[in-house]
């Protein structure tokens, strides 16, 4: 077993972030990365909305430039996936992956969240040349371009209304023949005149030669395919936090989010979580690094005030007065 004073689960944005604030801390933070350092930001082909890099940068070069950074100070990065841990004990945690087993004071949760897939011919291969998952994060790169919206539900209908800033028309393809959204968002969309529906349509595929063409569409109530071109597709269907080996460990809401407070401490003393793991709601690259900034710094200070404690109950009893 591999004794560690933190292990950080996950390496996108929080997990960097969180692994350069407890490395200058001293901690020597070891982040198990999983098999692809930088989480979704890593196959994001342009981020112009993080702070600091007018110009913009790729996802890999910003994932590259946080990565030397946290080692520079002397953090440790694996890429191994966890398998399983063991919280029941409290401090030290059990961590374990296929080739190790670590045992860590302190824990602090990054692993992020996946958007929910079509699970269609081409949406993988186009993802960062015309399919996206973010409508904040690319709604710029289809400046008076023809775009679709995949997806009823608040999402998709707010992420629809967001990108006719930038779109020349966006297409809402629903399943059904109503939208899930609430009325107000209802509302705004029917009343955008840049906004149109295609109902009771599924995607059956992302059609392109380098980038997005079109789609293949089936009406499910004709039981009719067609093809219907556009320059983007954008996928709001929902997100899956990456917590399954937590489920009954820690407290987690309904949508499977792990709960924190405002310290980002988990409901298991000695746990931290920030980022998309414990965030449904922004999902954005600054975002998450300030949440992994915090739960660093939480779990820093949580660190300190164990270590203190023990070393007041280890100390001699001061001698009596003679």
């Amino acid at each position: 077993m591999q004794k560690e004073r933190v292990v950080i689960i996950g390496s996108g944005p929080a997990g960097l972030t969180a692994a350069l604030y407890t490395a200058r801390a001293q901690l020597k933070p070891l982040v198990i990365a999983g098999m692809q350092i930088g989480g979704q930001v890593a196959i994001t082909s342009e981020v112009e909305n993080y702070p600091g890099f007018p110009e913009g940068l790729t996802g890999p070069e910003l994932v590259a430039k946080m990565q030397e950074q946290a080692e520079r100070f002397g953090a440790r990065l694996v890429l191994e996936e966890v398998t399983s841990v063991d919280f029941t004990k409290g401090s030290p945690f059990i961590v374990h992956t296929h080739d190790t087993t670590y045992s860590a004071d302190a824990v602090i949760i990054t692993i992020g969240a996946d958007p929910r897939k079509l699970k269609v011919p081409g949406e993988l291969e186009f993802i960062g040349r015309g399919v996206s998952y973010c409508g904040t994060c690319d709604g710029y790169f289809f400046r008076g371009k023809d775009i679709v919206v995949v997806g009823g539900g608040d999402s998709a209908v707010e992420e629809a209304i967001f990108l006719t800033k930038f779109a020349n028309s966006v297409n809402i393809i629903h399943r059904r023949d109503e939208l899930r959204a609430g009325i107000a968002l209802q509302t705004r969309a029917f009343k955008n005149p840049k906004i149109s529906f295609t109902w009771d349509t599924v995607v059956e595929e992302v059609i392109g030669d380098g980038l997005v063409t079109g789609v293949k569409l089936c009406n499910l109530k004709k039981d009719e395919v067609y093809e219907k071109k556009t320059d983007g597709v954008f996928i709001f269907i929902g997100h899956d936090p990456n917590s399954y080996f937590f489920k009954d460990q820690l407290a987690l809401d309904d949508g499977g989010y792990l709960i924190t407070d405002q310290l980002y401490r988990t409901n298991v003393e000695g746990v931290f979580a920030g980022g998309e793991i414990q965030d449904p709601i922004w999902r954005q690259v600054a975002t998450s690094v300030g949440q992994g900034c915090a739960a660093a710094m939480s779990a820093i200070n949580w660190l300190q005030a164990r270590e203190d404690e023990l070393q007041t109950l280890e100390a001699p009893a001061p001698e009596a007065v003679k």
